[in-house]
């Protein structure tokens, strides 16, 4: 007997996806050793007339879940994403929902993820780069896992950064503050870089000792938020090795140039979510999260967003 597919709109699945929720379903799915279950390969890239198209299937039996996300990228539209669950066993499709916030969610729930791993515990400002989509998310996850007293803001519209500061502060209760690039960088504790920015957004010498960095916005090898001297400072993890190589232009810049190595890589977000691997080993230590979005976070969403309410 077939079953019948199931459609969701942004506004359901945005009601369905709570962040503590998200965040507990990743941290498990990503502290579990997944080799043998898992069947997810690098994102597939395609230029289209004047957008680009972006392919994430995955399929993990642990979870009884498949799924595929597709994404497009263009200038006029910004970033529209579509995810299709499927059973694993006969390949008909449970659902289709709409994925702009299940993308949003997931990656600050990662963010998050990583800052409770690496983070000090003491911190206090979050620096956000980017006003977008990305930021907003940001923003409202990242207090989940730290109990920050202000966030610095730094953006490319002087009017876009106010806006999203007087939004953080009706929405958040928290004080939230436009900044400059380095005093962004030179004043916070954990720092999120959510742009579209392709050349370096701050100098890294500016970044304090003991800081955290999440960088998300990039994920093409030519694009990156971060310089060298931010790479050459980090204590870096990733969220899998294989997309990270393939795609993670803040990283794979600096390789290309001889500045670091394969080395320089110290562990993936499994390794460290299941306690495998330590990275931060003292309050001093810089340590960077790079994150190019890997398909088993949809799919730990997707099948979330799916889940009874």
């Amino acid at each position: 007997m077939r079953k019948i597919m199931q459609y969701l709109t942004e506004e359901q699945v945005r009601q369905r996806l709570k962040p503590d929720q998200l965040m507990q379903a990743l941290r498990s799915a990503f502290a579990r050793d997944f080799k043998e279950t898992l069947r997810m390969p690098v994102r597939t890239h395609m230029e289209l007339s004047g957008s680009l198209l972006l392919l994430m299937p995955c399929c993990d039996s642990a979870l009884n879940a498949a799924g595929v996300k597709m994404v497009t990228v263009s200038k006029e539209a910004g970033v529209n994403a579509i995810y299709t669950l499927l059973d694993p066993q006969t390949g008909e499709a449970l659902a289709v929902m709409q994925a702009n916030y299940l993308t949003d969610v997931r990656t600050a729930a990662i963010s998050a993820l990583a800052t409770d791993l690496l983070a000090r515990p003491d911190v206090q400002t979050l620096g956000i780069f980017g006003t977008g989509r990305q930021a907003i998310a940001h923003v409202k996850v990242l207090p989940h896992v730290r109990g920050f007293r202000r966030i610095l803001v730094c953006g490319s519209a002087r009017g876009d950064v106010q806006s999203f500061c007087d939004r953080i502060k009706a929405e958040q209760g928290m004080e939230a503050i436009p900044a400059d690039a380095e005093t962004c960088a030179r004043h916070s504790d954990v720092i999120c870089t959510c742009t579209t920015s392709s050349t370096p957004l701050f100098d890294g010498r500016c970044l304090r000792a003991g800081a955290h960095l999440n960088l998300v916005g990039t994920f093409q090898p030519h694009t990156r938020e971060v310089d060298e001297e931010t790479v050459k400072r980090a204590r870096i993890v990733v969220d899998t090795y294989e997309g990270a190589l393939a795609e993670a232009g803040d990283l794979l810049i600096p390789m290309q140039a001889g500045i670091i190595d394969r080395s320089h890589i110290l562990a993936d977000l499994h390794e460290i979510a299941s306690g495998k691997k330590m990275v931060r080993t003292g309050a001093d230590d810089i340590t960077l999260f790079k994150s190019v979005g890997c398909a088993l976070e949809d799919l730990v969403a997707a099948k979330l967003a799916l889940s009874p309410v």
